[in-house]
């Protein structure tokens, strides 16, 4: 009877085990899936909006082709660098495009490799060699001057925006909707699996974010159901000075829209303070 007992909490060890090792095997091959999620096709431009713009191509050290749009503003007041997010493509960023025109922001938006029209596949290096590329092209090309570039990053941007900040220092660096790391958030959806150890992708923003030395403004909302608000705290509490930190309201993808004059009127305060006046010193 005894021997019998042990043979069966052996074998459901035995599966136990088996079972969890199927799930992290799972998981670690899934991961790409889950980090991102591109899509090729261009459904809309900004003259659905009324607004002009000029398509971008700039080639990145490793030999791509990455795609954007660049948006000027009438009585421009600086140019923003926008890093998007995880899904979809430039085509769905409308809605921020034109919230920043209505601020007298120029915006250049770019498709991360494997998004959109831009060739080869996503990579955590990738995505940041992509943006460097981006930054090149506006300096040197555009000849926008560091000082007025801002560069704002939106969830998986945030990380892409905080990662090109400590290689090219902008005039200022906003992170919406951010996470500390990648295993930070396998963690809080993966619980009981060892995600650091078969984490592929770190994009860890909480370990770059006290070297940044630029105005830093990190933007979060409480009900954000993809990324906890305490994300957004850890990076405010983590970054150096200068920082500020704006609240919003709504759910991951639409807390932006939803906080309305919160969103735009915080924005604006924070380049007011710490951009237009360098600007204007120019």
């Amino acid at each position: 009877m005894q021997v019998h007992f042990k043979r069966s909490l052996l074998n459901i060890f035995i599966a136990f085990a088996l079972t969890y090792l199927g799930l992290t095997v799972v998981v670690y091959f899934q991961q790409d899936g889950m980090v991102y999620a591109p899509e090729k096709t261009i459904t809309h431009n900004p003259k659905n909006i009324g607004l002009e713009y000029e398509e971008v191509t700039v080639k990145t050290k490793d030999g791509l082709s990455i795609s954007g749009w660049y948006i000027p503003a009438k009585k421009e007041k600086a140019v923003v660098l926008f890093c998007q997010g995880n899904a979809g493509n430039i085509s769905n960023r409308l809605d921020s495009i034109e919230i920043f025109n209505s601020l007298s922001l120029s915006v250049l938006i770019f498709d991360y490799r494997g998004y959109g029209k831009s060739e080869g596949r996503p990579s955590e290096e990738g995505t940041y060699l992509d943006a460097e590329a981006v930054w090149d092209y506006m300096v040197t090309v555009k000849n926008i001057p560091p000082e007025r570039l801002v560069v704002f990053g939106r969830s998986l941007g945030g990380a892409v925006a905080a990662g090109l900040a400590t290689r090219r220092p902008p005039a200022a660096l906003i992170i919406e909707s951010g996470f500390t790391s990648v295993p930070d958030i396998g963690k809080n959806i993966y619980p009981w699996l060892p995600v650091k150890l078969i984490a592929k992708f770190h994009y860890a923003t909480i370990d770059k974010i006290g070297s940044i030395k630029c105005p830093k403004l990190i933007v979060h909302s409480r009900k954000d159901e993809v990324v906890p608000f305490e994300h957004g705290r850890m990076l405010y509490e983590k970054a150096s000075q200068p920082k500020e930190f704006l609240e919003i309201h709504g759910d991951h993808n639409g807390g932006f829209l939803l906080s309305g004059s919160i969103y735009t009127g915080g924005i604006k305060w924070f380049l007011e303070r710490y951009v237009y006046k360098t600007v204007d010193d120019l």
